[in-house]
């Protein structure tokens, strides 16, 4: 049986993955939070989900930036005060910057850590605290495939989703026997704007983040611990993570 939310957070709802999450969850009568740093987008992005409701508003507007990790516990407070409760969160904030071949940059590396991986870690905890408490709700974290495995060419990216797949995991052993579905959800490339500048060779099939909203929330709804999006990466990252070091140090296309 799937659940059904009512109350929903969406951190990183201004573009990509979590904007479209977003979109369907409301689409869903499900009433949304949408949390991100770009306040402009957001406020666009509210009035088109507002404009299709009637009544109360639908989407409500919350500007952050996931490094400031001390303003965390009061905003998520006063978020499910606004909403009346909470029965998911969802967070889809994600950095990828470029490198260049063989360039080594701590302030990238640094960066996607912060944002990918400790960014959640903030939100999450505080999710899975009051989750645990009442015995019910579902966590997503939106991680990636590059997190199962550790490719030369994305150093920091794919550190930081090892992580937070290691992290989902840990939260799911803690308070999945509470009741509180906890799920990690590993795409292969969407077509957003974190995406664009990846040279078609780097983007195997890839599906519109509409689809991939949809893809997700499903498994959510379906209380999957993992999902892979689409699901074609499952076997496929099997036979990736199954290939000895020695060879995938020398697969280039796999490697870059």
């Amino acid at each position: 049986m799937s659940a059904r939310w009512n109350h929903a957070i969406v951190v990183g709802a201004s573009s990509g993955i979590g904007m479209a999450i977003a979109r369907e969850l409301v689409a869903g009568g499900c009433k949304v939070a949408l949390v991100a740093r770009r306040e402009s987008e957001l406020q666009t992005f509210a009035t088109e989900l507002n404009g299709r409701s009637i009544g109360s508003p639908v989407a409500l507007v919350y500007p952050h930036d996931v490094t400031q990790y001390e303003e965390v516990p009061a905003l998520f407070q006063q978020i499910c005060h606004d909403l009346s409760g909470l029965d998911a969160i969802v967070y889809a904030s994600g950095v990828m910057p470029q490198y260049a071949p063989e360039e080594y940059n701590f302030e990238k590396d640094q960066q996607q850590i912060e944002v990918n991986l400790l960014g959640a870690m903030a939100w999450i905890n505080q999710a899975a605290e009051r989750f645990g408490r009442g015995q019910t709700g579902t966590i997503v974290g939106i991680s990636s495939v590059a997190g199962d495995r550790g490719r030369g060419g994305m150093i920091g990216y794919a550190t930081s989703k090892a992580g937070f797949n290691a992290y989902l995991e840990a939260i799911r052993n803690r308070v999945g026997r509470l009741g509180v579905k906890v799920v990690t959800v590993k795409p292969g490339p969407v077509n957003t704007p974190m995406t664009e500048a990846l040279d078609r060779s780097k983007k195997p099939l890839l599906i519109e983040a509409d689809k991939a909203a949809h893809l997700i929330i499903d498994g959510a709804k379906r209380g999957k611990n993992v999902v892979y999006v689409p699901w074609m990466w499952r076997p496929i990252m099997a036979i990736i993570r199954s290939v000895p070091s020695f060879i995938f140090q020398r697969l280039k296309n796999l490697n870059s």
